[in-house]
């Protein structure tokens, strides 16, 4: 069109150029009459002329080219400029309780933490003279980070303080490739299942008695674990707790899981064994709480007893079916003692049942732990959270008539209501009936037989 306009205006100036002014009036009708036929032709020429050039147009359009062929030159100047692409953000930010920053190449960043508050009452005969009643602390106050780095590598730093003094619990880096998972650094060596899942997802205020009699905890070490299909195979080489070196004390651990999904069922079946060797002159000694943890009382207790080394094997099974839960492990600990002494063994295990009394709910489990109850309805959205209650028979025995050792046994009889409002919240209610024989606490006729009442209560946050 923008052609046309300029033909148009280039005729209608050629006329005005060509047409002399006229002489008088009938010069000026003759002239007129010879204006109107020019221009009534040249209107006949550019009509002419618009059609050619419209085919040309028509000649001159682009064809789309085949796959393979090359464009004409004059086709890729004639083609509109692509329309540019807005680059990538280099970082993104989600959110798991707490922001999680993912940014380029495979980094990521998450400060995570948690917060737990316990309170409660001891109550033991009046005739033992033990100091009980009511107790508090902060049982847990952690901070930390955690992430991945590029190549396949992760990192985890977490601190206490919720004690007198700043504990170091989780100091790693982790290198994934494949199945295949590598740790180095301060962990949680592999005895079992109540002792990997995170206090944050336990049934009760603590945990089974043998994993505080027997010293379960953290240590500084390398591992390795592969998992594929339904076998979880995990070991590694450990030191003693990164706040108790430098010795010379060491220790070898390893755990099997089968953890096969049958429809809706999750089962976990499992073994572990555990060996440490300690430096000359080591001591060994195995005692428990009841239950609660701000008291430092302790109605069990074998007494420190010289020791070479320690071996523990430990079964466990577990099957999660809806709402309802089962679980349960043995522990047997077995200790080398120098100088002809006899060696002793000593037991420790629980049985539990639980059921969610909220529609929807279970509980969590991944990579053959225990994991997060994530409320089906939390509150705030439509619902209360979730609500749970377990039982559990908890047995400890630190006896062995052979070896001359009276620890004294507890049976423990357990309840628990918990409540998860949201997936990052928990309160929780427990009680405690515990059972001695042989007790390390005496009564005032000698008597070693007596029960022990204990409740805790317990608030949670975590991120």
């Amino acid at each position: 069109m923008k052609q046309k306009a300029v033909l148009a205006g280039l005729a209608l100036a050629a006329v005005a150029w060509a047409v002399p002014a006229p002489a008088n009036a009938q010069a000026q009708a003759a002239d007129d009459a010879v204006v109107r036929e020019q221009i009534a032709q040249l209107r006949a020429e550019m009509a002419q002329m618009a059609q050619r050039l419209e085919a040309l147009e028509g000649q001159l359009a682009p064809a789309a080219p085949t796959a393979g062929e090359a464009v004409p030159m004059q086709t890729m100047a004639a083609a509109p400029a692509p329309t540019p692409v807005e680059p990538a953000s280099p970082s993104s930010i989600a959110w798991k309780g707490a922001p999680v920053i993912t940014g380029p190449d495979g980094w990521s960043f998450k400060p995570r933490g948690r917060l737990q508050f316990d309170a409660g009452t001891v109550s033991a005969p009046v005739a033992t003279g033990v100091d009980d009643g009511y107790g508090g602390e902060v049982r847990r106050a952690r901070l930390g980070v955690q992430g991945d780095m590029p190549g396949g590598f992760g990192y985890k730093l977490e601190i206490d303080v919720a004690h007198d003094t700043t504990e170091v619990t989780d100091a790693l880096i982790t290198w994934e490739r494949g199945g295949a998972t590598v740790t180095v650094g301060q962990q949680n060596p592999f005895q079992g299942l109540e002792e990997l899942t995170s206090s944050l997802f336990i049934s009760h205020l603590e945990r089974a008695a043998f994993t505080d009699a027997f010293g379960f905890q953290r240590r500084l070490g390398v591992s390795l674990q592969y998992a594929r299909g339904d076998v979880l195979v995990q070991g590694g080489i450990f030191n003693d707790n990164i706040d108790d070196l430098p010795d010379r004390n060491w220790s070898v651990d390893g755990r099997v899981v089968y953890l096969p999904r049958l429809g809706g069922t999750q089962l976990h079946l499992g073994a572990s064994i555990h060996h440490a060797g300690l430096e000359d002159g080591s001591q060994l000694r195995y005692r428990q709480r009841p239950l609660v943890h701000f008291t430092d009382q302790r109605f069990i207790d074998t007494r420190a007893m010289l020791a070479s080394a320690e071996t523990g094997v430990g079964l466990e099974a577990a099957a999660i079916a809806g709402r309802f839960h089962i679980t349960g492990e043995t522990y047997w600990q077995h200790v080398a003692r120098p100088g002809g002494l006899t060696d002793p063994t000593f037991f420790g295990g629980y049985a539990e049942v639980g059921y969610f009394l909220t529609r929807g709910d279970r509980r969590g489990y991944k990579a053959g732990i225990f994991d997060r109850v994530k409320p089906a309805r939390p509150l705030g959205e439509g619902g209360i959270g979730a609500v749970q209650a377990t039982l559990r028979y908890d047995r400890l025995d630190l006896s062995d008539a052979e070896a001359g050792i009276a620890g004294g046994t507890q049976d423990g009889y357990i309840a628990s209501l918990i409540w998860t409002p949201t997936d990052y919240t928990r309160l929780m209610l427990t009680y405690a009936r515990l059972q001695y024989d042989d007790a390390a606490v005496p009564l005032s006729d000698g008597g070693r037989s007596y029960g022990v009442d204990s409740v805790g209560v317990r608030g949670q946050i975590d991120f």
